[in-house]
């Protein structure tokens, strides 16, 4: 949820947010250091290292860590500009992602479904990337990881599509394929928006 004391306020700012969202298996973590591995010497554009309550692995996203004590303190001192709890796990984004945004910057997320609406809350306007790939695809992929039973990727599947909730910001990625094919789409949604933003922070 947001910290609207601290971290919401009535100006909206003049970057841009864009959450990456999509189910388990859809590929959002490969997509996400992709484009961090060719946009990294642009410092206009910040990748977000999101703050979890779980130890960081070589095959999961590259993330901060805390235990559900620390992460709780974080919390209770205004650190997170939205937190949220998935999966027995307590997830939150610093609330300095607001000071690169409010320069006219583009930030990337690895964002949640159930969270958007606390994430639109705090940084106003969002681009939302929703990554997909047919069920087929992601339960290969889940089983591949090693990581989940039979019985909770099928929990996962049946989560389904959802309908965009916010369709005017709704950006579509398939990546059921090459990864290089997904990441070129992406790559030119996140230099368009730069693009846009620096156009309106010129007017």
């Amino acid at each position: 949820m947001p910290d609207p004391d601290r971290h919401v306020n009535s100006v909206e700012p003049c970057g841009r947010l864009l959450t990456v969202v999509g189910p388990s298996g859809a590929g959002k973590d490969s997509l996400i250091a992709y484009a961090r591995r060719e946009l990294s010497g642009d410092p206009s554009i910040l990748f977000v290292r999101r703050v979890i309550t779980r130890t960081a692995v070589a095959s999961a996203e590259d993330h901060d860590h805390l235990s559900p004590e620390q992460f709780a303190i974080a919390r209770a001192a205004g650190q997170f500009a939205v937190h949220w709890d998935a999966h027995g796990l307590s997830y939150g984004i610093p609330s300095t992602v607001r000071t690169h945004l409010s320069v006219g910057g583009v930030a990337v997320l690895n964002g949640s479904r159930a969270a958007l609406p606390n994430i639109r809350a705090a940084f106003g306007r969002v681009v939302v990337v929703h990554v997909t790939a047919p069920p087929e695809v992601l339960a290969k992929r889940l089983a591949g990881r090693g990581r989940e039973t039979e019985a909770d990727i099928s929990h996962r599947l049946r989560r389904g599509r959802i309908d965009p909730p916010y369709p005017e910001d709704w950006v579509e990625i398939d990546n059921s394929g090459a990864l290089d094919v997904a990441a070129t789409v992406f790559l030119d949604l996140i230099r368009r928006t730069l693009s846009e933003v620096y156009e309106i922070t010129r007017q």
